[in-house]
């Protein structure tokens, strides 16, 4: 089940020597309840990519979020990308079951929080 999900959060480094991972700003780690060094999957709304790393910490307020490594070769500064966790839950968990929706604003500050997803309409 998806645990959480930052939502259009922008590229603001891309470190193609740095070890590999994706930094991402503290505010934005606690906020949707990633923990450092936990799997990733990002999604580059900009060109398609998708792709797995793990969360490292990014300077708390700074706005980071930081493509390292091999996966820099898959986001470019300014990029809009979808960082998401998953997660097993036994079916008690799921009787309580909301993911951690964390959206983002155009400087990757909190714009708000959320846990559903509205129904898609035609």
């Amino acid at each position: 089940m998806l645990k959480s999900k930052l939502h259009r959060v922008t590229t603001t480094h891309a470190e193609l020597h740095y070890e590999g991972s994706c930094a991402i700003d503290e505010d934005l780690l606690d906020a949707a309840n990633i923990r450092e060094y936990e799997q990733i999957d990002i999604w580059n709304i900009n060109n398609g990519e998708r792709f797995t790393t793990y969360a490292i910490r990014g300077a708390r307020g700074s706005g980071m979020i930081s493509v390292n490594g091999s996966a820099a070769r898959r986001a470019a500064p300014g990029d809009l990308l979808i960082i998401a966790t998953f997660a097993v839950y036994d079916e008690a968990e799921l009787a309580n079951y909301e993911p951690k929706l964390v959206y983002a604003d155009a400087n990757n500050g909190i714009a708000r929080i959320g846990n559903g997803i509205p129904a898609q309409v035609a």
